[in-house]
């Protein structure tokens, strides 16, 4: 049997991390669901994977890099070779190989993969929506209209609705309520054992993952615009 660890970015919320319930919610996705809203619990996880193991001689596992225990301990800090990121946090990563090494104890029948998805899951174009696309360039749009009509410290924020199908529209937020502010998943939407997602959790992210982009291609690679920076002066 095997027993795959998938390291997820996400040091404080478990939004990427928890997405991996939509392919669990299409019938086939992670066993087990781990996000750093909920404290980490080792001897806990080690039970919940020695159960699916059992029953299905496989275990699926997607884990946020920012799991922590109840003492806000970061369960890969002091992983990694570096000691912290460029903004001072402490460098996170080697989590899945920390986990795999373990459940290889635990369950030594098993074969035990860890895998660290690392920058790709945020750089990968192909992985786009048409719905990301298409709220990239509403955002833009917004942008370089308020930048052009004078605003200043503000950012391009969504206004999102569901009720009645998915809306979304852009507004202006101030600066100071957006940096160093993180909007993490409720609580609610995480099951009572801390493994796995609610529905209110897919009903949110569903609409987000909408649409196949048709990204123009040459010979099979993908077509990449080649921009010329022009500069643009404003007579008073």
């Amino acid at each position: 049997g095997t027993i795959t660890v998938l390291e997820i970015m996400g040091r404080h919320a478990g939004w990427l991390a928890g997405s991996a319930a939509l392919a669990a919610w299409a019938g086939y996705g992670p066993d087990l669901i781990y996000l750093p809203e909920v404290d980490f619990d080792m001897e806990r996880f080690l039970a919940d994977v020695h159960q699916v193991y059992q029953a299905k001689n496989k275990c699926l596992i997607a884990v946020s890099e920012g799991i922590h225990r109840a003492d806000g301990a970061f369960i890969a800090e002091g992983v990694s070779a570096a000691a912290n990121d460029g903004f001072g946090h402490t460098q996170l990563g080697g989590l899945a190989a920390l986990l795999a090494d373990l459940l290889r104890q635990r369950e030594p029948s098993a074969k035990v993969r860890g895998i660290e998805l690392s920058l790709p899951q945020r750089c990968g174009a192909h992985s786009a929506s048409q719905t990301d696309i298409d709220e990239a360039f509403l955002a833009g749009k917004a942008a370089v209209e308020a930048a052009v009509a004078g605003y200043s410290d503000k950012m391009v924020a969504f206004r999102c609705t569901r009720e009645g199908g998915y809306r979304c529209e852009t507004v202006l937020e101030p600066l100071d309520i957006v940096a160093n502010a993180e909007k993490t998943v409720p609580r609610a939407w995480i099951n009572a054992d801390g493994n796995g997602l609610e529905q209110p959790f897919i009903d949110y992210v569903l609409p987000l993952i909408q649409g196949v982009p048709r990204a123009p291609q040459e010979h099979s690679l993908p077509r990449y615009a080649q921009l010329k920076k022009v500069l643009v002066s404003q007579e008073a």
